[in-house]
C-alpha cells in the first residue's frame, strides 16, 4: 500500500468534489468457481482500492461528502475462519493503515444506510458490474436489480474518473513496475516462439511469470495467429512456418496497476515481404502516435492521425487507391482497424471501464461526459499530463467483414477488393506500447528499456533461447 496520507487525501479530494451526501464504495466478495470455498483469484474493486487501500475481500466503505469523516464495514475473522486462514488483522487495524477511524460490522450497513436515506440524503454509488454486488446494493438501498443503473451517480462517476486518470508519481512507479512485468513475459514469448510450440504453452509461461513477480496477468492473454480476431482466447493452435503470432499481453503490480503490451512477429523467426511492407505501416502509425501525443489534445485527433498513417501505407502497397484523407472520410479504415487507436490505463487496463461508454448507452449524459473530458467517453477524451493511454494501431484482414463490405457496395473506388483477397489468410498485425501524458509532451514507459519492435529487433530475438 501507499502512505495512508495518500488514502485520506485523495478521499478529501472526492468529497469535496461530491459536496452532499453519502459515497458507497463496496470492495469486492470473493466469487465461487465452482463451488463456495473454492473461488477464483481475489480481484478488488479499483475504485474501493484506490480510496482505501486494502486488497482485502468483502469490505464496504462509506464517506460523508459533508464532513469528510471515512468509515470501513467488514467483519472480523472467527476462530473457525483462521482455521483456515491463519491469523489476519482486525477490521480496526485495516482500516488504522489506511487512516480510517470509524469501523463497524457489515450488518450495520445497511441500517445506516436505511437511516440516512429516512432522513432524505443521497447515497452516491458508481454502476455495479459484478453479480454479487447488484445484489448487495439492491438489498442495502432497496432499489431493484434492473433500477441500479439508472439511480447511479454521474456526479461520483465523473469525480471518480477525473482522480484516477491523472497518475500521481507514486502510481507511475506502479506502472513501471508494471512494465518490467510485461517486458519480462513478452520477452519470454517471443523466446518460446518456434513451429510445434502450443499456443497455450507461451500464454501459460506469460501468466506464470505475471503471478510470479505481481499479482496475475492484466486481462486474459491473447496469443494467437489468427490476430485478424480482435480478442482471440482460444489459444489452442499449435505455432506454424510462416504464420505471424500475435501476443497481447500485461500484467498487474502487487499494488494493482497495469501494463498492456502487443506484439506481433513471424513464428519462423524473419518475415516475408508481404509481412514485413504489413508490419512496417503499422509501426509507422505507432511511431506517429508516440510523436503526436502531447497534453490538452483530444483522443479523437490521435486516432485520426493513426487512421491515415495507416492508409497512406495501404495506398502505398496498392490495397487502397486516392488519397489518405479520402480512405479515413470514407469510413473504409474501420473495416481494417475496427477498434479504437486506445484506451486509458491505471488500475483497470480499460482504465474506469466499469463505468465507462462499454458499461451503458452514454446518450444521456453525453454532454456531461464532454464537460469532464475522460477517459470513461472516448468520444470527447482530453489527454491531459498524469494521463496513460495505449498506443495501439493494427491491422485485420477478416474475411468475413471485407466480404460483407464488399456485398454493401461500401468504399467502391477506395478499396482494391481483389487485391484484398490475396490477403484473406495473412492475419492481423497489433503493435501495442503504455504512453504517459507530460507537461510538454509524452513518454512511454519503460524509459530506454522497450520491447523489441523493430522488424531487426524482433528478428534478432523471436525463437532464440
Amino acid at each position: 500500500m501507499f502512505a495512508p496520507s495518500t488514502y485520506s487525501a485523495r478521499r478529501k479530494t472526492l468529497c469535496e468534489k461530491i459536496g452532499t451526501g453519502l459515497i458507497l464504495l463496496p470492495g469486492n466478495s470473493q466469487s465461487p468457481n465452482n463451488y463456495p470455498n473454492n473461488a477464483y483469484y481475489f480481484r478488488q474493486d479499483s475504485t474501493f482500492r484506490y480510496f482505501f487501500g486494502l486488497n482485502v475481500p468483502s469490505l464496504v466503505g462509506l464517506l460523508d461528502a459533508e464532513t469528510g469523516e471515512a468509515a470501513l464495514y467488514g467483519d472480523d475473522f472467527t476462530v473457525e475462519d483462521i482455521i483456515w486462514t491463519g491469523p489476519q488483522p482486525t477490521l480496526h487495524e485495516l482500516a488504522a493503515a489506511v487512516d480510517v477511524r470509524a469501523t463497524y460490522p457489515l450488518a450495520e450497513l445497511e441500517r445506516h444506510l436505511h437511516e440516512a436515506i429516512r432522513l432524505g440524503r443521497r447515497i452516491h454509488y458508481l454502476p455495479p458490474y459484478r453479480g454479487e454486488t447488484k445484489l448487495q446494493l439492491s438489498e442495502w438501498l432497496g432499489i431493484a436489480p434492473r433500477m441500479l443503473h439508472d439511480r447511479k451517480s454521474v456526479d461520483l462517476m465523473m469525480a471518480v474518473a477525473e482522480m484516477r486518470e491523472r497518475k500521481s508519481d507514486e502510481e507511475i512507479v506502479e506502472m513501471e513496475r508494471a512494465f518490467e512485468l510485461g517486458y519480462r513475459m513478452h520477452l519470454l514469448a517471443m523466446r518460446m516462439c518456434r513451429p510445434g510450440v502450443v499456443e497455450r504453452e507461451i500464454a501459460g509461461a506469460m501468466e506464470g511469470v505475471s503471478k510470479s513477480y505481481g499479482q496475475g496477468v492484466s486481462f486474459p492473454t491473447i496469443v494467437s495467429q489468427h490476430g485478424e480476431t480482435l480478442h482471440n482466447l482460444n489459444c489452442d493452435g499449435v505455432l506454424e512456418a510462416g504464420r505471424l503470432l500475435l501476443v497481447d499481453g500485461g500484467a498487474e503490480s502487487v499494488e494493482g496497476y497495469c501494463s498492456d503490451h502487443t506484439r506481433t512477429y513471424p513464428v519462423s523467426g524473419r518475415f516475408t515481404e508481404r509481412q514485413r511492407d504489413i508490419y512496417e505501416i503499422v509501426l509507422r502509425a505507432h511511431d506517429r502516435v508516440a510523436e503526436i501525443v502531447r497534453p490538452h489534445m483530444m483522443y479523437h485527433e490521435v486516432h485520426r492521425a493513426a487512421y491515415l498513417t495507416l492508409a497512406e501505407g495501404l495506398i502505398g502497397v496498392g490495397l487502397l487507391h486516392g488519397t489518405a484523407e479520402a480512405a479515413v472520410e470514407s469510413g473504409a479504415m474501420t473495416m481494417l482497424m475496427p477498434h479504437g487507436l486506445g484506451h486509458g490505463l491505471g488500475m483497470d487496463v480499460h482504465d474506469c471501464e466499469a463505468m465507462g461508454e462499454r458499461s451503458f448507452d452514454f446518450s444521456s449524459i453525453a454532454e456531461r461526459a464532454a464537460r469532464s473530458a475522460t477517459c470513461v467517453y472516448r468520444s470527447a477524451w482530453r489527454l491531459e499530463p498524469g494521463t496513460v493511454l495505449t498506443d495501439e494501431p493494427g491491422l485485420y484482414f477478416i474475411p468475413a467483414l471485407i466480404d460483407k463490405c464488399r456485398a454493401e457496395g461500401l468504399y467502391r473506388g477506395i478499396v482494391d477488393y481483389d487485391r484484398l483477397q490475396d490477403y484473406y489468410d495473412f492475419g492481423g498485425i497489433r503493435i501495442e506500447d503504455d504512453l504517459l501524458v507530460t507537461e510538454t509532451g509524452n513518454c512511454m514507459l519503460g524509459g530506454e528499456k522497450k520491447l523489441p519492435v523493430t522488424v531487426e529487433e524482433l528478428e534478432a530475438v523471436v525463437g532464440r533461447e
